[in-house]
């Protein structure tokens, strides 16, 4: 059983899972267990499952229709897309209420979080090494509105339930 299965695939565990899967006889159930299965990451399932069945509790993800989404290029480097994105939420500044910004890993979301409060915005930090404690006193500050801008992994935010969200 391999839990969280895109996530695991997409962040580099191939060799590992490909490792314990030489290990196990050939008769053998595997299930891979996702709440998300992008395609490309689906189709690396394929070396390791027989005739695989799908379950699905709903269709794929979209986004609700009150959702506006926009595309900004930035350089690779992560210092110009910080300094991109603040430019983004100065301009947004006056029409947002609170923003989540989600990072691909704990590292970008704790260099994310120094950046934003250095630069006088008032934000917080949320990834899955925080203990529970600290992260729902973050989470309770965010829902509050004590904090503006929540800076997450996106590991972390799975399952987040917070109304209103603004950005």
């Amino acid at each position: 059983v391999i839990d969280e299965a895109d996530r695991m695939l997409d962040m580099g565990f191939i060799p590992d899972i490909e490792k314990i899967c030489k290990s196990l006889p050939t008769s053998r159930q595997t299930l891979f267990f996702s709440a998300t299965m992008p395609p490309e990451i689906q189709k690396l399932t394929e070396q390791f499952l027989r005739n695989p069945e799908q379950v699905r509790v709903s269709a794929a993800a979209t986004a609700a229709k009150t959702i506006t989404q926009k595309l900004q290029f930035a350089p690779s480097d992560s210092k110009a897309k910080r300094h991109i994105l603040r430019d983004l939420m100065r301009g947004q500044s006056d029409t947002i209420q609170n923003a989540i910004i989600f990072c691909n890993r704990k590292k970008d979301v704790a260099v994310l979080h120094k950046s934003l409060v250095k630069h006088g915005f008032n934000a917080g930090a949320l990834h899955g090494d925080m203990d529970q404690r600290q992260r729902t006193l973050t989470l309770e500050a965010f829902r509050k509105g004590e904090i503006t801008y929540l800076a997450a992994s996106d590991v972390a935010a799975r399952g987040l339930d917070i109304p209103e969200v603004s950005h």
